[in-house]
């Protein structure tokens, strides 16, 4: 078995800033701490650079982009509505520690960000991230549409259903606890939000995105 690579934590916003040695430290930073932003890194010494910088240079740091489409496609797929949001979710293996979050899609400036928790997959978490957007434009009395990179996850609220086979234990617990409650909200709530799928092949990855790939 190999051995796990060891990580160090940047938090740039959190109830204490800095560099942490362990998850669970990290952690104690970011909970119930809204907006905060954290990233891992291999090496402390990484880490301890990043801390010095600016965190958008890390996180979803915009990266050049030149489509493989021919003019024509992208003529035809046209440019991003900048009146929305974007949603984006990452996964640390599959199960793995999960987080989602939203941001705005002209400005990337976050919006709301949830987790990370211990074991979830990708999908829930796109699923999530829908969700929570369309609550939180509805709170807000918004126009704005939704955008996400995630065809499953449109499905599954369609069908107001997360219809995940990630099995439910002890360390996941919390987060099927928030699957129920959003598939809740979905069957309980009305909404005229339009969720759309990012073009990622014309425009590149979704603004959400956490930049890990």
């Amino acid at each position: 078995m190999s051995k796990k690579k060891k990580k160090y934590y940047t938090v740039w916003k959190g109830h204490h800033i800095g560099v942490f040695k362990t998850w669970d430290d990290c952690k104690a930073q970011i909970t119930n701490f809204e907006g905060a932003i954290y990233k891992s890194f291999e090496t402390f010494e990484a880490a301890k650079q990043a801390l010095k910088g600016n965190y958008k240079d890390y996180i979803g740091k915009t990266k050049s982009f030149k489509s493989a489409l021919t003019p024509e496609q992208l003529k035809k797929i046209g440019n991003p509505n900048y009146n929305s949001i974007s949603v984006d979710a990452a996964s640390s293996g599959n199960p793995g520690k999960m987080e989602y979050r939203g941001v705005d899609t002209k400005t990337k400036k976050q919006l709301f960000i949830q987790g990370p928790f211990e074991e979830g997959t990708n999908n829930i978490g796109e699923f999530l991230a829908i969700v929570h957007g369309l609550a939180f434009l509805k709170k807000h009395n918004s126009n704005k549409i939704i955008y996400t990179d995630s065809k499953t996850a449109i499905s599954w609220v369609k069908k107001k259903n997360c219809n995940t086979k990630l099995a439910r234990n002890q360390k996941n617990e919390v987060l099927f606890e928030l699957v129920e409650r959003a598939v809740n909200w979905l069957k309980t709530n009305t909404y005229q939000t339009v969720i759309v799928k990012w073009e990622t092949k014309a425009w590149g990855e979704i603004p959400a995105d956490f930049g890990r790939k």
